[in-house]
């Protein structure tokens, strides 16, 4: 099979298109026929090295296509099922393998290409609206790069749970397609001062939940718009990873809490 391996951590010249050998499904493994690959954000911080794995490896988090072969007690799917599954790397390739309970039924009405793009970018999206930070009606939320991939269903999610929506984006492109997938506010901060902008929408008064995918340039900033208590969920760092933090200023800040979520049990 054909497949996009990384020999050596680097820039995206490191990405090799290469044969592969077609994996065997082992006990309570799927053998699933790669129809479409996710392409995150994680994806990048693996090629690069700053999530390090082992070398070589088949870069994609998520994919979607049809079962080929199942392994040994594998009984939810079978040959010829359409499946999606996320947190599973090797989807770049034609042929992937994923764990059995990762796997799961699309319906006919989805296509598999949504199904390969939407997976763990909406699962991110649904444990930071519920479980990280759990948004009740009425609440003011903040979405930094509200554009992206989890941004736009991030902002679809909280105002499908009853919240206002304050996003931050960089270019007006990029805050014509925030409001038009339902946020109230957006905040070009290449041009405005974020911080000052959500305290004035909010009358002083901060967020209870800022949603921070970008890291280093919006963290202090980040944690500057929150009300007492209130939660900075700090789930990617696009911009490069934050300064080592003193507790201290956690406290200085409001006693709020920080958090690095993940998709984990």
């Amino acid at each position: 099979m054909k497949a996009v391996r990384v020999h050596e951590f680097g820039g995206p010249e490191v990405l090799q298109f290469e044969e592969a050998a077609i994996p065997d499904p082992g006990p309570g493994m799927v053998l699933v026929k790669i129809a479409a690959a996710g392409v995150n954000f994680i994806d990048t911080y693996q090629r690069s090295g700053a999530y390090p794995l082992a070398l070589p490896v088949t870069l994609g988090m998520e994919g979607a296509g049809v079962v080929e072969a199942v392994g040994e007690s594998v009984t939810a799917v079978a040959p010829g099922h359409r499946v999606g599954y996320s947190m599973q790397i090797g989807a770049y390739a034609e042929y992937a393998l994923a764990p059995a309970w990762t796997v799961v039924p699309i319906p006919p009405a989805i296509s598999l290409e949504t199904a390969g793009a939407l997976m763990l970018q909406g699962m991110t999206a649904h444990y930071l609206s519920h479980s990280t930070y759990a948004i009740q009606p009425g609440d003011t939320v903040l979405v930094h790069a509200a554009a992206g991939g989890v941004g736009l269903l991030l902002v679809q999610v909280a105002k499908l749970l009853g919240a206002r929506v304050i996003g931050t984006v960089s270019t007006a492109e990029k805050a014509a397609l925030a409001l038009a997938f339902g946020a109230d506010h957006v905040i070009r901060y290449t041009e405005e001062d974020f911080a000052a902008e959500v305290l004035r929408l909010t009358e002083g008064a901060g967020v209870p939940v800022v949603y921070d995918s970008v890291g280093k340039d919006t963290f202090d900033k980040s944690l500057d718009c929150l009300q007492p208590r209130g939660l900075l969920a700090l789930f990617g760092q696009s911009r490069g990873p934050v300064a080592p933090v003193d507790p201290q200023t956690l406290n200085r800040r409001g006693s709020v809490w920080l958090a690095r979520p993940g998709p984990g049990p």
